[in-house]
């Protein structure tokens, strides 16, 4: 499948141009109704390509709000709902903003990172189009209450395995049980490691999409005296 095929702006087509096709777990997203709304639970290897999925969803959902003008001829709509990309960690917060920064530099999109203020509402974070947050923050944005909520249509959670996790497990489930009540956004998992990856897409309410594909080929082997003996 070739990006040139998607209903996406034209501003992620150009961004992406070095990449002309789609991989394997690219390409069953898109065929599991990553561009129609439908919430997914994407499992594959570290570096297959998962980001990309989620920058799809988030390119979908933004729309054409442009310093350029718009692919008219696929007849793609301003669409003025939010993004959320949910992260466990402040250092990987920092990463995907500067990656977001630099998808949407062209457009008159606008990207934030909040990972702190736990105590705040932080009311200027309205004013942003895609809003990359940590789970505590998160966390402290619902309990206050904010009314831009209402405005996020989709939700991207990296590293959803940490669903798991002992300290940031449970508030990660509440989370994602709040906004599933709340607001109803398309939702989608990232993860490259689940156990259960079938009761958790039930439980989201998301297509599973698995796929073992990575770019490098994975070889395992034992070093002995210097010399590697692959298995």
């Amino acid at each position: 499948m070739k990006f040139s095929e998607l209903s996406l702006p034209i501003y992620f087509k150009e961004h992406y141009t070095k990449f002309p096709t789609l991989n394997p777990v690219q390409e069953k997203s898109v065929k599991a109704g990553l561009l129609e709304g439908k919430s997914l639970l994407v499992c594959a290897p570290t570096a297959s390509g998962k980001t990309l999925v989620a920058s799809m969803a988030i390119a979908n959902t933004l729309g054409n709000q442009l310093g350029i003008e718009p692919d008219t001829s696929l007849n793609q709509e301003k669409n003025n709902g939010k993004a959320l990309y949910l992260v466990p960690l402040k250092a990987l917060a920092s990463e995907k903003f500067k990656e977001f920064q630099n998808l949407l530099k062209e457009t008159n999109l606008k990207v934030i990172v909040s990972t702190s203020d736990m105590d705040s509402a932080s009311p200027y974070l309205a004013n942003y189009d895609l809003v990359i947050l940590t789970t505590e923050k998160l966390d402290s944005l619902i309990r206050h209450k904010v009314a831009w909520l209402s405005e996020v249509k989709l939700v991207v959670i990296d590293e959803i395995h940490l669903l798991n996790d002992p300290n940031r497990g449970p508030t990660l489930e509440v989370i994602i049980t709040l906004l599933k009540k709340l607001i109803s956004p398309q939702l989608i998992g990232l993860s490259a490691t689940i156990g259960n990856p079938k009761a958790l897409a039930n439980w989201l309410g998301a297509e599973l999409v698995l796929d073992d594909w990575r770019p490098v080929e994975l070889k395992q082997g034992i070093v002995t005296e210097g010399e590697i003996e692959f298995y």
